[in-house]
């Protein structure tokens, strides 16, 4: 399941979902891309057996990520083989690494994984806190603003409830994908398109919708800015 969802925002009971599953013996892979850069994250405290994150997501490089687990990593066979994986090989067998060595076969990647790391020392200098709070903050004016523009329908929860700083929205009477050309025009950069969430439009009714979504450089003037460069926007298609 996912923390935080990319599209509603919606931040998701991890904890008591993974404390059901494990009254019935079910194991939970926990997709934590949308929460591990923007709020403070305590494995121990979710409970979930797997936790997975991406780099790029974080200020770090792209075609990085990690997967943090709990003594489950080394109960599961390799995906693929290469080098340092192997503990021993045998003609007629072989036995592998213990994790993290058994799915990272082959020559690392290198610059990636020192990119990463810079990263999250970055992200630690901030404090996760100070960057949770400021994106509290900054997500609930979005939402306040984007709320009273006429025509304009938000997806997910209200700020009242635990909601991430995105706002995905769509415009009556407009395609999401006209809607970002025109803010791209006016330099706002939001997403159009399914957010990798096909399901979930369909299950909304919705083809398609536009995402605005902040992070620890925005600022309440640039929220301001996407706004006025909307209701330019929409004055066009009337």
């Amino acid at each position: 399941m996912v923390h935080v969802s990319n599209m509603t925002g919606a931040i998701l009971p991890a904890q008591q979902v993974a404390e059901a599953a494990r009254q019935v013996g079910a194991k939970v892979l926990l997709d934590c891309c949308q929460s591990t850069p923007h709020m403070p994250i305590n494995v121990e405290q979710l409970g979930a057996d797997w936790i997975v994150g991406s780099g790029h997501k974080m200020c770090g490089p792209t075609g990085i990520g990690f997967l943090w687990g709990r003594e489950l990593l080394d109960q599961m066979p390799p995906f693929q083989g290469g080098g340092e994986m192997i503990e021993n090989v045998f003609l007629d067998h072989s036995t592998y690494a213990p994790a993290p060595c058994r799915f990272e076969a082959g020559t690392p990647m290198i610059a990636e994984a020192v990119g990463m790391g810079a990263a999250v020392d970055y992200l630690t200098s901030l404090g996760m806190d100070n960057v949770h709070n400021h994106e509290r903050e900054l997500g609930g004016y979005l939402y306040d603003r984007l709320s009273r523009v006429n025509r304009v329908q938000i997806y997910g929860p209200p700020p009242s409830r635990p909601r991430a700083a995105l706002c995905a929205f769509n415009v009556e009477g407009i395609h999401a994908t006209d809607i970002s050309m025109f803010l791209d025009q006016d330099g706002v950069a939001v997403r159009s398109g399914h957010h990798c969430t096909q399901p979930l439009h369909q299950q909304l009714s919705i083809g398609a919708s536009s995402r605005a979504s902040l992070y620890i450089y925005n600022t309440a003037a640039e929220v301001d800015k996407f706004i006025e460069a909307l209701e330019s926007t929409i004055k066009i298609f009337d």
